[in-house]
């Protein structure tokens, strides 16, 4: 969520009994989801990040029920949890793995003697003493945070099963009837930052599952022990000195600044420094509530992709097909040019009609030549600044979408394809090394360096330079000479 723009404008805000009336609303609805779901949410992420981020997908929640008229109630978020405790005589008493070698002050001092130098830094950043004690005095290092920061996935997820997952029916009718319980305070988003309420609904499905999972860890033990013992210690430090700031300004208290171990908070998944630039109070009662204020959450979030360039009126993409003999090298989010000079070259939309009026067009193809084409533009771009991971702006968009009515992509995934390992991602990049083709230091994460890689293999072979890394690429490549 490092994104750096203007200072968020006033918000005009809507009739004052209007949002009173919506945030009424929305907190029995908060109550209900929160009390009846104790799993893990439908989307992850990231991370974002997005922000992380992100926010990931996992298996669809059953069918919503629309709650009844609404009374009124103070919401609560969930209480921060410890990592939970093996019971007696179960398998899992085993010792537990020694956490991974410690990084950044963990190798040099001890926690204690971090935390009293990181407080000094407090005091001399302008925080009160009340909310440096109040808010530090408890905080814990917590070895599970350092673990899933260290975590490195075997095999990664193809696009389709992500997006699978991740736009599920339940999580279309869900939002369907969410942006209509909330439609007066969409409507007054729409207005002030011209994001439609289908896009900020889609986001709040992805980043928490509508509220029912924004995380469980106090953000001052997330940041602190990644400060402390972590792979981007200043970050880290900054995102605390500014989560103690928000405090001290009264928008939550210490113990209620909930959110993911990595530090995303609240129903849409802000990072404090997003939460800095971007919240908003909506509901005008003093406080910025990403937590329990559906109109903060709704507002805030508008704000957010408003100032990340969101072009009110325009598509953020629209499926494609491409002309023979299309140079795959191009379907890259970097490669910029008028949809009209797309079309000029034979990009044409699947069912005839002309493609958006897009002044910045890419074309992405997240799973190589075999799999769907989508023309995107600067909305796309604002969704990846959200989080940065085409497969989550894409997940977004279409969800957006279809809760709006609309269909999903027409071009059939190639779901017969295996994904690789990291263990196979690095063979893969020792092999094209090995044969001239670099994809720099081997690390079994294919990033741009390793797609560059691919296609001037793939190039070689005359094989569509896609990029796209596959178990066949990968025995083509070992069966051919050095």
């Amino acid at each position: 969520m490092a994104v750096t723009h203007k200072e968020p404008r006033f918000v005009p805000r809507p009739h004052r009994n209007e949002l009173i009336l919506s945030r009424l609303a929305s907190a029995t609805a908060l109550v209900a989801l929160l009390s009846a779901c104790v799993s893990a949410p439908e989307a992850a992420s990231p991370s974002k990040p997005t922000l992380t981020p992100s926010a990931q997908p996992t298996a669809p929640s059953p069918a919503p029920a629309i709650l009844p008229a609404p009374a009124p109630v103070i919401v609560q978020p969930p209480a921060p949890v410890v990592a939970p405790t093996p019971s007696a005589g179960t398998a899992a008493e085993v010792a537990p793995a020694p956490l991974p070698a410690p990084e950044g002050p963990a190798k040099h001092q001890t926690f204690a003697q971090w935390l009293q130098a990181f407080e000094q830094r407090a005091r001399d950043a302008g925080i009160s003493e009340a909310t440096v004690s109040g808010a530090l005095d408890g905080v814990r290092f917590v070895p599970r945070i350092v673990e899933l920061d260290r975590a490195q996935p075997e095999f990664t997820r193809p696009p389709w099963v992500y997006l699978d997952n991740a736009i599920s029916q339940a999580r279309i009718d869900q939002g369907k009837v969410l942006m209509k319980r909330h439609k007066a305070v969409f409507d007054g988003a729409e207005r002030e930052f011209g994001v439609p309420a289908s896009v900020i609904t889609a986001i709040w499905g992805m980043e928490s599952n509508f509220g029912r999972n924004f995380g469980s860890f106090r953000a001052v033990d997330a940041f602190a022990t990644l400060a402390y013992d972590g792979r981007r210690s200043e970050w880290a430090s900054r995102e605390l000195l500014i989560a103690l700031k928000i405090i001290d300004r009264g928008d939550i208290a210490a113990t209620q600044m909930l959110g993911s171990w990595a530090g995303a908070m609240g129903h849409t998944q802000f990072l404090p420094s997003a939460y800095q630039r971007f919240a908003v109070d909506a509901d005008g009662d003093g406080r910025r509530d990403i937590w329990g204020s559906i109109p903060d959450v709704i507002y805030s979030t508008a704000n957010f992709l408003a100032q990340s360039g969101w072009r009110t009126g325009e598509s953020w993409g629209v499926e494609v097909e491409l002309p023979a003999r299309f140079d795959y090298a191009r379907a890259e989010i970097k490669t910029i040019q008028s949809a009209a000079a797309w079309a000029a070259e034979g990009v044409r939309t699947l069912n005839g009609a002309p493609l958006p009026p897009l002044e910045n067009a890419s074309i992405v193809t997240p799973a190589g030549a075999r799999g769907p084409a989508i023309l995107v533009g600067d909305n796309f771009r604002a969704l990846l600044r959200y989080n940065n991971s085409i497969n989550y702006a894409l997940a977004v968009g279409l969800l957006a979408r279809q809760i709006n009515g609309g269909t999903g992509l027409t071009t059939a995934w190639p779901r017969d394809l295996e994904p690789l390992s990291r263990t196979e991602v690095r063979q893969l990049q020792e092999a094209l090394n090995a044969r001239g083709f670099d994809t720099g230091t081997p690390d079994g994460v294919a990033g741009p360096a390793t797609r560059i890689g691919v296609r001037d293999y793939q190039k070689s072979a005359g094989i569509p330079a896609d990029g796209f890394a596959t178990k066949d690429l990968l025995q083509k490549l070992l069966a051919s000479p050095q």
